[in-house]
């Protein structure tokens, strides 16, 4: 089959294709399940990242040993063509094999319409509903504060250790101590975009940490602790702010975050930060094959 030039000649070079602000101006950003969504949903996954993954029809499954739901679930990325029902079952002997229960995360983009309600009738209980904030870096003047500091990785990995006690990772997988511990470091390393890790301190004494990972012109936010008897004190205001000025200065435009929706404390600073719900996730799952 022979393709004319004048269709090929129409397709400009990757340098000249739009980016992702372009996109964002020309939609004027009043679509949340447009292109912003899409290429945020895709951004996190990558900047939170599996140990293994699988591909499946529009799917993908991941696997991490049970360290996070987000990284050892299947989140529907693209539209299917397969029937549901087989590809759930397929999903099911997957995650049994490996001794986890079976996660879906679902999102309120369009790819997952029907999966829920199928999930739903199937007896899947739903877990942990969270949205996915986004804030344009365009507005405002950002820069770094008081008492905070770049970390090499094994740094960050400590204190977080020290701030979280990996409390909600140990009550969630139920993995021991060390285990989540070396599984959090190894999740870390599998990142392949540019990696900010920050602490802050007061007094000597480590008080809040974060990471953030840049990925063309997203900025991600991930592991935002606050040690609790050092809570509401701005610490945690102090600390965003803090990563989002080394991201713009990589070159991020657009900043996203996840947090549970009924997080009400965190929910309130990054309001108070400039973000916005883009849109939402949650997660249904079975704790075995089902017939």
């Amino acid at each position: 089959m022979r393709c004319s030039w004048s269709v090929w000649h129409t397709l400009p070079p990757f340098e000249m294709r739009p980016t992702v602000a372009e996109v964002l101006r020309d939609l004027r950003e009043t679509t949340p399940d447009g292109a912003l969504a899409r290429r945020v949903e895709e951004a996190s996954l990558n900047a939170w990242p599996a140990l293994q993954q699988v591909l499946l029809d529009g799917w993908v499954l991941r696997f991490s040993k049970g360290f996070t739901r987000r990284a050892n679930s299947v989140t529907a990325v693209y539209p299917s063509t397969q029937p549901p029902l087989e590809k759930v079952r397929y999903c099911e002997n997957l995650y049994a094999r490996e001794g986890l229960p079976t996660y879906f995360r679902l999102t309120t983009l369009q790819d997952s319409n029907g999966l829920d309600e199928a999930l739903a009738e199937r007896g899947y209980e739903q877990q942990e509903s969270a949205r996915v904030l986004h804030r344009n870096l365009a507005t405002g003047t950002l820069a770094p504060g008081p008492g905070f500091a770049l970390a090499p990785l094994g740094s960050f990995l400590t204190t977080y250790t020290e701030l979280t006690g990996l409390k909600g990772h140990l009550e969630n997988s139920g993995l021991d101590g060390q285990a989540a511990a070396n599984l959090h470091g190894s999740v870390l390393r599998a990142i392949r975009g540019d990696t900010v890790f920050g602490l802050l301190a007061d007094g000597g004494q480590p008080v809040a940490c974060g990471m953030a990972v840049v990925e063309g012109e997203l900025a991600g936010l991930f592991d935002i602790v606050t040690h609790p008897d050092c809570r509401r004190r701005g610490y945690g205001r102090i600390l965003v702010q803090s990563l989002l000025a080394h991201a713009t200065a990589m070159g991020a435009s657009h900043a996203y975050l996840q947090v549970l929706a009924d997080n009400a404390p965190a929910l309130a600073l990054y309001d108070g930060l400039g973000f916005n719900t883009l849109y939402e996730y949650w997660y249904r799952f079975s704790r075995r094959p089902l017939p």
